[in-house]
């Protein structure tokens, strides 16, 4: 059976990331989006396992003794992170994974997981991101300069990535993103595992 790869999707608030993945998974064959262990409490909506993985903050940091997670981080005072066990179950069954991750989570999980691939997403330009995050009309001048600022800083990452996608047309973003997870599965060394017998018989005289 082929390996699947791992993919980390990075980018900063407002370059339309969630969207993108969103509709990356619908429109492709085995792939699936890492669920992450949460010690926050569920909102309204939210689902055991589908959203995230619920937790108690006591449990999380068993886990982390146990070295249970590729990556892992503190947010606002509530846990998130990624379970190791799972991601290479799920890849052992020959599915992509893909990691919505910040920089710091990406360069984690490349030092535990080196053929990691990893992409990166930004908006066509600094006008596009602002009105991108400015979108709701809710926030103040303050806030929203806070929002350019740390989205600026977030994509001075860029080059850690494997890969650059522009997202200026979505349509043309999200084929880039097919394009790239189908590349992968056309290596020699994927093709070779998937369609062994094929090439048997080809090479059988």
């Amino acid at each position: 059976m082929t390996q699947g790869t791992l993919y980390t999707i990075s980018a900063a608030s407002g370059a339309g990331k969630t969207s993108l993945v969103t509709a990356l998974l619908q429109q492709t064959k085995h792939v699936q989006v890492s669920i992450s262990h949460t010690t926050r409490a569920m909102r309204p909506g939210e689902e055991d396992g589908v959203n995230y993985h619920f937790t108690s903050k006591d449990n999380f940091l068993k886990m982390i003794g146990n070295n249970a997670f590729l990556e892992h981080a503190e947010v606002f005072g509530n846990y998130y992170g990624t379970s190791q066990a799972w991601v290479e179950e799920t890849l052992a069954k020959g599915i992509d994974v893909i990691l919505e991750i910040d920089w710091q989570g990406a360069q984690q999980v490349r030092r535990v997981m080196p053929k990691t691939v990893g992409i990166f997403i930004v908006p066509p330009s600094i006008e596009a991101l602002r009105e991108r995050l400015t979108g709701r009309g809710q926030d103040d001048d303050d806030v929203i300069e806070k929002r350019m600022a740390e989205a600026i800083s977030e994509m001075s990452h860029f080059n850690e990535a494997d890969f650059l996608v522009i997202n200026d047309d979505f349509a043309e973003a999200l084929h880039d993103l097919q394009s790239i997870l189908r590349s992968h599965r056309l290596t020699t060394q994927q093709q070779s595992a998937s369609n062994a017998d094929l090439l048997q018989q080809l090479l059988s005289k």
